[in-house]
């Protein structure tokens, strides 16, 4: 598998089954511990634009992506990224469809308990307390922040730190196992009381390899 493939797929794993983010105007809070769980508990669906950075251990080399993502509470996403090459997560609640269009590839997963440690907790899981601890941190960069460390210690994710600007989410730094940080940044955000169910169905393309592990 060529390097770029390699670094694209470590980090769609990090945020599809393992994947994450999210955007949005919540209540006026205290902290920003707060602020995520007013996220959690008010956005039930939405779509947004998002840029990811990938930042690879020991090593000034970073891998610059983005797309659009659309998310369903409870435990539905759409990842679509457009640049610089295409790939697709799909979660419908129950499985996840991770995409490579130059590879005329899908692999798909269980989603099972694993959202609970992954970035796409945030997103659209709905039980935060459960799965992080969480601890307000110091302002900085214009920004409120909120650690989130996941409670089950055995994933690949070790911590997440979730920016606000205000009441809107601004920001979401990835710390993984494998030494990557990944920061991904949020903008265009649209909070909507429901999408079409439709919009987390993956069908399969035409003579794809499919893997399942």
């Amino acid at each position: 598998m060529n390097s770029h493939h390699s670094v694209s797929r470590r980090a769609l794993l990090g945020l599809g089954l393992c994947l994450g983010l999210g955007v949005s105007e919540v209540a006026l809070a205290a902290g920003a511990a707060d602020a995520l769980r007013a996220f959690v508990h008010s956005a039930k669906a939405g779509r947004a634009s998002f840029t990811q950075t990938v930042h690879a251990p020991n090593s000034n080399r970073t891998k610059v992506s983005s797309g659009r993502f659309e998310f369903s509470r409870p435990n539905r996403f759409r990842f679509v990224y457009q640049k610089p090459y295409a790939q697709t997560i799909v979660s419908d609640g129950e499985k996840v469809w991770f995409h490579d269009p130059d590879l005329n590839q899908v692999t798909v997963r269980k989603l099972g308990d694993a959202l609970g440690n992954t970035p796409a907790a945030i997103l659209a899981g709905q039980a935060i307390e459960r799965d992080f601890d969480l601890k307000d941190q110091p302002d900085s960069e214009g920004l409120s922040w909120v650690l989130a460390t996941p409670r089950q210690k055995e994933g690949t994710i070790q911590s997440l730190r979730v920016g606000f600007k205000g009441r809107t989410l601004a920001v979401m730094e990835i710390a993984d196992s494998f030494g990557q940080r990944s920061v991904l940044q949020f903008s265009e955000l649209q909070i909507l009381p429901s999408l079409p169910v439709d919009t987390f169905h993956f069908s399969v393309p035409a003579g794809a390899e499919i893997s399942a592990p």
